[in-house]
């Protein structure tokens, strides 16, 4: 059974609104080819908030742009594997049909607010032009009171509909970017680190207003971070990326108090302050992400992994179920350190 259906076993299908199945995706540059996703699983529930985590170079962005066939034209290209959004086939459905998928069924939110809005229209503009774009029947009395309602749901005066982006500081950007993506009420919305650059005031109203938004439209997430402090407040399950790959899955109670943790995930961790100890530095990860072009045989991360075997070096570690905890790791087999044999 692959992981991705493994990982949801007792969940009614029906429920499922993304479902990525042993996806592959390259971007072929003038250096040479770069593997940037490398068999990945995942899925998420309607409703669901689903943190995303990995280092810079992990794929989480590349994997958010697969979703949205966003790749940059002729050099990312998706080599194998599905994305399924509900009953519709992503990777084969027609460029049209794509057009009417972005920003009504799933929408975006980027990383930079800078440099996400179009500096020459005002930001009622550029809110009311998804709704034209998406809802043709609608008046223009109607769009407009939409426009006045979403700029309030983010807080955000609705006089201010006709100032330019420069007229707002990088948290209010980043709510307009918000309501432009919440605007047409999607099924799905990819949050690609929403607080960078934002002060940790700014930080906590933006994730607390997008909280807020998705309960009232019952909108599915997928939070991309670096910042696990967001995703224990944040989120329902947690994906941990590596290379590439989905090397732990769970819920946030599997990832932050389970048992078993995949020796990266454990690294992350270690590399978090603690509060109840005096230490004079942090415990960092040893080593780089390898890189993309080149990438070892077995697992992707023995040579930074305190934990590696010689089965590492060669074999790449098949997905270990624990309940609704996944993680890939030749550690976590039976038979290594005394575990049972099945």
């Amino acid at each position: 059974m692959p992981f991705s259906s493994r990982m949801n076993k007792g969940i009614n299908m029906s429920e499922q609104i993304l479902e990525i199945k042993d996806l592959h995706v390259v971007y072929n540059t003038d250096e040479g080819t770069v593997y940037a996703i490398n068999g990945m699983d995942l899925s998420v529930e309607k409703g669901q908030v689903l943190g995303l985590v990995g280092e810079t170079g992990a794929g989480k962005t590349t994997m958010a742009l697969s979703v949205l066939r966003l790749l940059p034209d002729r050099i990312g290209e998706i080599k194998s594997g599905s994305i399924r959004l509900e009953d519709t086939d992503i990777i084969r459905a027609p460029e049209a049909e794509m057009k009417k998928i972005r920003g009504n069924k799933i929408s975006m939110i980027f990383q930079d607010p800078m440099t996400s809005l179009n500096p020459i229209m005002t930001v009622g503009e550029q809110i009311a032009e998804v709704l034209e774009i998406h809802n043709r029947d609608m008046t223009k009395q109607q769009i407009e009171e939409r426009v006045d309602e979403m700029l309030t749901l983010v807080g955000i005066s609705p006089e201010r509909k006709t100032d330019y982006p420069h007229q707002f500081s990088g948290g209010m950007k980043q709510r307009v970017v918000i309501a432009i993506a919440l605007a047409c009420t999607p099924d799905l919305l990819i949050a690609d680190e929403p607080t960078t650059a934002l002060d940790v005031t700014i930080q906590d109203q933006v994730l607390q207003m997008m909280r807020g938004l998705k309960e009232k439209f019952n909108t599915a997430m997928i939070l991309i971070t670096h910042d696990l402090g967001v995703v224990a407040n944040n989120c329902d399950s947690v994906a941990i990326m590596y290379a590439g790959e989905v090397i732990e899955y769970g819920t946030v109670e599997d990832i932050f108090e389970g048992e078993e943790r995949h020796p990266y995930t454990a690294g992350l961790f270690g590399s978090i302050p603690d509060l109840t100890k005096k230490e004079r530095r942090l415990h960092p990860i040893d080593g780089l992400m390898p890189d993309p072009s080149n990438l070892p045989e077995g697992c992707a991360f023995h040579e930074r992994c305190p934990k590696c075997m010689d089965i590492c070096r060669t074999t790449k570690p098949e997905a270990m179920q624990f309940g609704t905890h996944m993680i890939r790791c030749h550690c976590c087999a039976p038979g290594i350190d005394g575990r049972e044999t099945a």
